[in-house]
Formats: C-alpha cells, structure tokens, sequence
C-alpha cells in the first residue's frame, strides 16, 4: 500500500492513493477464518456447560453461533484497510494520530477495476497566539439594575401565590381562569373506576388539567348545581383501561374561590426565606438580586456576547481545519433540513446544484463557528479555566427547570445524542466571557 501525501498548508493534508482489491479480499477471507475460529471455540465452551440431559441446550448452542454469524465481512475487511491507509499516510506526513483533530474527510471512495481510490483529508490543531492583547474587545457597560416598582411587582405576585384561598365574597357562575371547589365521580358504562372520584377538590378552569372538554362544561355552573359530563379519554391515555373510552362525570360544585393579596410583612419575608432574622427589606434585596441576575443574563446573551464573539473573531487569525469545517456544514446543512417541506427535500435531492449552494451559505456560519470554538478553548486553557461533569449537569438540571422538563431525561438525552461535548463547550465559554467582563468580580 503506498500512499502520497499532499501539505494542502500548516495543518491541512490530503492523503491519496490506491489499494489492490486483492487486499481487501484477502482481509475478507482472514475475518471469515477468524470468525469460525471463534465460532469452533465458543461451540466447545458452550458444550462443555451442556447438561447430557438437557437436549434443549443445543438449540440454546445453534441460536447463539447463528447470531455470530457476520453478513459484513466485506464492510469490515474496507474499515480495516481504511484504518491502515490512514495510518500509512500519518507515518509518511510524519502525524502523531493524537494530532489530528476531528475525524477525517473523505473527499474521493472511487472503485475501479482492480482497486480502490481514496482521498482522505486530514487536519491538525492549528497553533493560536493567545499572548496578543485580546481584552481591548471587552466593552464597557453598566450593570442593570431592577427598579423598586419591578420589585414591588414581583413581591405582589409572590404574595398573592402563597395567599390561602377563600371564598368569593358574591357567588356567581363559573368563568373560565376561576378556582372552582367540586365533588366528581366518572363511569364508564355504568361502572365506576379507580381513580375517578374525589370530594372538595381545587380545579382552575382554563388549566387543561383535566381530560379535555371537562374544564369547558364546568363554566356556566351555579353554586350546589349538580351536573353530568361526558368526555371521551384520549387514545393515548396512560390507562388501557379507559384509553378512548367515553365517560360519565357527575360534577357537583360547591363554590368559587380566590387568592387575595395581603400586604407582605416581616413575618412573611421570614416564611418566604425560612430566616427568622429576615425582614421585608431583606426579602426585597433578593428579589432585586434575581432580577438584576435574570436581566444581566439576557443583557450578556443578546448584547454583550455577540460583541466578544464579534471581537474575537476579528483578533485572531489561523488556518482552519478544512474536515472539521466540512463537518461543521454537515451539521448546519441537517439543522436546516429538519424544518424544510417535503418538496423542498426532494428539491435538494434532485437538484445538486440547489444542495451546493446551500452548503455555501452556511459555509461562512460554519467556519465562525469553528473558529470561535477553538479561539476559547486556547483562552480558556491560558486563562486556567475548565468545566467538569458535574458543572455539566447542574446547568442541565437548571434548564431543564426553567423549562419544565424532567431533568434525568434531559441529561439522558444528552448523552445519548453525544451533547455533552457541546454543552462542555458552552459553559466553558460563558465561564471564559464571564470572566473577560468581570463577572467573577461581582
């Protein structure tokens, strides 16, 4: 196997040459044999568990050896001469493997009569000098911070939602966004289930937290008015039992409530801060220290980081590692087609000239985006800064409760979508940009 090696510039190569189909077959055959050599072995391991009266074991036997049996020896023997043209072309570039960043891009597979042609693109970590003056890009600005009227909004809210509920004082009919007090029991076909019954039980109308149509026949209701209410359970129900089934609720209402506002005091600064030291006064600096946060977050997200970006990207220059770029509008271009129309897909499909073309336009976005990447991973090392695991999962855990969602499965997602390098990354430059700005200072 020989392999010629073309320095495309300081970290980018092209790696080209042929191999002899006869190589690869022989690859083939050598996997084939090394198969039923294992094959032979784990068939005498297997017999020696076999119990002379458990007949049944040899099917046990045959089921296991049949699901040995490999249909991509062809596929295997090709990875395997990849592998080693790769490593060819390394030796002759003269590239530690561990150099090499990203995963390596085949520009050219072709088959020919005898052999295969191959063009591998390779890149290396370009070299970044981060001991230039790069903080002359930070700007200047001025810290939000939250007025006493947005304060005293947020302490109103928070003291109508811990508010007991009471009674109106003038009962009426059922609108919908009013906190009813009701006694139900469902049937289907006459028959009660479990779960369907509740006395004196706090229903908001308008919430959509019950089977839907429910909530909408409760508004219009009287007080002590007793009625009946058919739903039918979504097809996709928890219950098998009751999953597209229709059922009868009788519905009796006993009266509407609300939440008052009472004039917070230091008593419930001290509930609200479990400190029983706490005042009124106290409560409101917290609540002017998590709006000046959720505000200074907003201000960094859509002011002050596109400027640092914007910055940084002006400030260093280096070659970009032409794979990894490619990969990067792979990405984009997928991101991209997940929101287009049937039709546009097959646009796309057919028309190469469209799908070029729109590789081009996400080219200069892709390779901002690499160099951004490694412009803060070289600042970030220098500046002594790293994010753990543990750091990793904690802003997952926090996202996901801002959002709602459930957290385990938000960092189980992550990890089975390879995210975690992402969100590594993404920490690590808000912790980097958060230092340029002073963040860590405040």
């Amino acid at each position: 196997m020989k392999v010629s090696v073309e320095k495309i510039d300081d970290i980018n190569v092209i790696l080209s040459g042929e191999v002899a189909i006869k190589e690869i077959e022989a690859n083939v055959e050598k996997l084939k044999k090394e198969a039923e050599a294992l094959k032979i072995e784990t068939k005498k391991e297997l017999a020696n568990e076999m119990k002379d009266d458990a007949p049944a074991d040899e099917k046990m036997v045959n089921d296991v050896l049949k699901g040995m049996d490999s249909k991509n020896y062809q596929k295997d023997a090709e990875g395997l001469i990849l592998q080693e043209f790769i490593e060819t072309g390394l030796k002759e570039a003269n590239i530690p493997i561990d150099d090499i960043l990203g995963q390596p891009g085949f520009k050219t597979y072709e088959q020919r009569e005898d052999s295969l042609y191959l063009e591998v693109q390779i890149s290396t970590a370009p070299v970044i000098d981060t001991n230039i003056d790069y903080l002359d890009i930070v700007p200047t600005f001025t810290t939000p911070e939250a007025p006493e009227d947005e304060v005293n909004a947020k302490l109103k809210e928070m003291a109508i939602q811990q508010a007991p509920f009471t009674t109106i004082a003038t009962p009426k009919s059922v609108e919908n966004g009013d906190i009813t007090v009701i006694d139900f029991e469902g049937f289907v076909n006459g028959v009660a289930f479990d779960g369907g019954k509740a006395e004196k039980f706090n229903l908001k109308v308008g919430s959509d937290s019950f089977i839907p149509g429910f909530e909408e026949q409760v508004v219009g209701m009287g007080y002590g008015e007793e009625k009946t209410i058919t739903v039918t359970f979504p097809a996709d129900y928890s219950s098998e039992d009751l999953a597209g089934k229709e059922a009868n609720f009788i519905v009796k209402l006993h009266e509407i409530q609300e939440q008052k506002y009472v004039e917070p005091d230091d008593a419930f600064a001290q509930k609200i801060l479990n400190d029983e030291k706490a005042t009124i006064n106290t409560l409101k600096g917290k609540l002017g220290e998590q709006i000046n946060s959720q505000a200074l977050s907003i201000f960094y997200q859509e002011e002050l980081k596109p400027i640092l970006v914007k910055g940084l990207l002006g400030k260093f220059d280096f070659t970009l590692p032409k794979n990894v770029v490619e990969q990067e509008i792979d990405a984009k271009v997928n991101e991209r087609a997940q929101n287009m129309s049937k039709e546009e897909h097959e646009g796309y499909k057919e028309n190469k000239d469209m799908f070029q073309q729109l590789r081009a336009k996400v080219r200069p976005e892709a390779e901002d985006s690499i160099k951004i990447a490694l412009i803060v991973d070289a600042l970030a090392k220098k500046e002594g800064i790293s994010v753990d695991e543990h750091e990793i999962q904690a802003a997952l855990y926090y996202q996901a409760m801002m959002s709602g969602q459930d957290a385990e499965e938000l960092v189980k997602y992550y990890k089975e979508h390879n995210l975690m390098t992402s969100a590594k990354m993404g920490l690590t430059e808000d912790k980097l940009f958060g230092k340029m700005l002073g963040f860590d200072k405040k």
